[in-house]
């Protein structure tokens, strides 16, 4: 419940405090006196989108600070304690406007963007108008109010999840296809390319070892004679033979050398040992060197075949294995690619009944919700003088999306046997408030902790019509709170608390006030609202018949 309005320089309001109450409050007086002033200023400080001129002329700032009572279970809470509030009975909302236009808000006391206000707002206060201003009026709406009405949250919730499965299958199916396509026209290539590399089947570092090789086999005949003679100097008729020669003759002499030939026949044994291991090591070279001369022209028709295939390709020979390894796995995904489309298609399909079927359940619980609502719009219109009227809520098929698949628009006829049409294309004015404000009754009859607040949604009717729409909006504001901005004394008169806003010009500023009324005060603003700015007696009676009748 709104419990206080605090306005500090906001257009022609200077300064201003307002304490509401539970019940009906209605606000009346003359046009321009600043009534729309206060709507613009809640609004403000609820985070919508309005006017953007909404500081006081020669003002610094403009403030506007709203409190809320919040009784146990507000949905408020809930809001508050996700945007990571702590839970709290009351809400103060603050927030100032420079004239440059820079807002900054606050939610008990801590800074606040309007994303929080305005989501706060949706579970606080709900503003309808003759204009309809919250969308009433227009048939986009009218799919989720009836979703709203039925309670389909749910149901909603499961057709947007199998819509937004259905678009991912949809979407991998896609994409799988054009990989495809692009695969498809690099077929013959992949193939030739495959098949090429499969033949040659190249390893990695083969191209150093046959280079090495190649070299090898090429200088081979001139590294023959040298090792050959460097085998004989190392034989028996060479280095080996003479070093034997010299370990004999030094043996016989070293007993009687007391000692000073060890340690050269040791040397003699060392080098004799590295003699032998050098004689292997040449012998083993010189085997290599023995090769058919038709491997040499292998060795090198393969290491030209590899460079040749790397150049193609414009990589490095030892980068062959790796190509080979990625346009074999693009082949198999290509050769692949229809079965992985086949089972994507099913899978799309399978998706695709999902969605169906929760979108046709979610159309007959409409369908249900739609003869509840329409039954409530009857038994809320006949009270407001308009028994004929007959309120329908009609479907076509839409497009599916995450919503479902029907078109849903609220339709009236005002007379028997007339058409039925669009709200705001049949209605007259008169007809079209009280057709706005059964239907507002009746979509917001589960809202709880609500402040309903209604734009002069009496205008255009009058007499027993808007003593009708008085009553309809008293029981409306019976247990909760109803704000009603009004020009008709039938209504006014049915208030359970009523303020008048008036305009005055002081030292050549002009201001806006707002009062709230006695009894005696009550009188005379009905009677003006009847009889205009001349106040007669009989007005006055008529002001007393009014609000004895309340």
């Amino acid at each position: 419940m709104l419990r206080h309005l605090d306005i500090r320089d906001m257009l022609i309001i200077d300064r201003l405090e307002l304490s509401f109450q539970p019940g009906l409050n209605v606000l009346t007086g003359e046009t321009g006196a600043g009534k729309s002033i206060l709507l613009d200023s809640l609004g403000f400080v609820l985070g919508w989108r309005g006017r953007a001129d909404l500081v006081r002329s020669g003002a610094a700032q403009g403030e506007v600070v709203a409190e809320f009572d919040l009784p146990e279970g507000h949905p408020a809470r809930a809001v508050l304690v996700e945007a990571g509030w702590s839970d709290s009975d009351e809400l103060i909302l603050r927030r100032i406007n420079t004239p440059e236009g820079r807002k900054t808000a606050w939610v008990n006391d801590r800074r606040a963007s309007g994303e929080i206000l305005r989501a706060l707002s949706d579970v606080l206060v709900e503003l309808h108008g003759q204009q309809d201003d919250r969308g009433l009026l227009d048939p986009k709406n009218h799919r989720a109010m009836l979703d709203e009405f039925g309670g389909l949250g749910e149901a909603r919730a499961k057709v947007a999840k199998a819509w937004r499965k259905r678009a991912d299958c949809d979407k991998a199916l896609r994409a799988a296809e054009q990989r495809l396509a692009e695969m498809k026209d690099e077929e013959d290539f992949l193939r030739h390319a495959v098949a090429e590399l499969d033949k040659l089947s190249p390893e990695p570092g083969e191209e150093a070892e046959l280079d090495a090789k190649r070299r090898l086999m090429q200088g081979a005949e001139k590294m023959r004679e040298d090792v050959a003679q460097a085998i004989a100097a190392l034989g028996l008729n060479g280095a080996e033979g003479a070093l034997g020669d010299a370990q004999r003759w030094l043996d016989g002499v070293v007993d009687q050398a007391e000692g000073r030939l060890e340690l050269p026949l040791a040397a003699l044994e060392r080098a004799l040992v590295e003699l032998g291991e050098a004689q292997a090591g040449v012998a083993s070279f010189a085997e290599r060197l023995e090769f058919n001369p038709a491997e040499l022209e292998m060795v090198e028709e393969r290491l030209f075949a590899l460079r040749g295939l790397a150049r193609k390709h414009n990589i490095l020979a030892d980068d062959l294995a790796g190509l080979s390894e990625t346009l074999s796995t693009r082949l198999a995904a290509l050769d692949g690619g229809e079965a992985e489309i086949s089972d994507l298609r099913a899978t799309l399909n399978a998706a695709d009944e999902a969605y169906r079927s929760a979108a046709e359940a979610l159309s007959e619980k409409r369908k249900k919700a739609a003869k509840r609502l329409d039954k409530a719009m009857a038994a809320e219109l006949a009270p407001l003088k308009m028994e004929r009227a007959v309120f329908e809520t009609r479907f076509e098929e839409a497009m599916p999306g995450p919503d479902g698949i029907d078109a849903v628009t609220f339709t009236v006829a005002t007379n028997l046997g007339a058409p039925a049409g669009p709200l705001n294309r049949i209605a007259s004015g008169g007809e079209l408030s009280r057709f706005l404000l059964a239907l507002k009754v009746c979509l917001t009859a589960d809202a709880s902790g609500l402040t309903m607040i209604f734009d002069e949604i009496d205008r255009g009717v009058g007499g027993a019509t808007a003593d009708a729409v008085g009553r309809r909006l008293a029981s409306l504001a019976d247990g909760g709170q109803v704000l009603v901005v009004t020009h008709s004394p039938q209504v006014a008169a049915l208030g359970a608390h009523h303020w008048r806003v008036a305009k005055s010009v002081e030292k050549g500023t002009t201001f806006s006030r707002v009062v709230p009324l006695s009894d005696d005060d009550r009188i005379d603003e009905v009677a003006r609202m009847v009889s205009g700015d001349t106040i007669t007696d009989a007005a006055r009676d008529a002001a007393r018949a009014l609000l004895s009748g309340a």
